[in-house]
């Protein structure tokens, strides 16, 4: 005898419901692998890009300064033809020491100025909290 059909799928149709669930499954974690290294390797590939950028203005960053080193000693050379070479070393020690105090002071003034604290995050977050608390105000 046949068992009436009530609407439910058979044995064999429940298997495959299984097997398809269990095969969805399984292509979803494979896929969420591929992705996941799809992700690392662009992340190696713009790496190696930054790193490159990095070394180039390095090297800018050394060659600016190799420029003053020689623009300075021209300067003493170049004073050197009026006065004595230990004095025009002197004024351009010195023009270089005003740079760097005026320099320097306007980076400690500036970083006076940062705000560890992210101060419009937290008033935010203690509007939503104070929101949260009593939604109707």
């Amino acid at each position: 005898m046949s068992s009436p059909d009530i609407g439910l799928p058979d044995t064999a149709d429940r298997e495959s419901l299984g097997q398809l669930v269990g095969e969805l499954a399984e292509d979803l974690s494979r896929l969420m692998r591929q992705e996941l290294e799809l992700a690392k390797a662009e992340i190696r590939e713009e790496a190696v890009k930054a790193g490159k950028a990095t070394g180039m203005l390095a090297g800018a960053g050394f060659a600016g300064y190799m420029t003053a080193v020689l623009l300075s000693l021209a300067a003493v050379f170049a004073l050197g033809a009026v006065m004595p070479l230990g004095w025009a070393a002197l004024i351009v020690a010195a023009v270089w020491g005003i740079a760097g105090f005026a320099l320097f002071t306007s980076g400690r003034t500036r970083l006076r100025q940062v705000s560890p604290k992210p101060e419009r995050t937290v008033e935010t977050l203690k509007e939503d909290a104070e929101w949260a608390r009593h939604p109707t105000k």
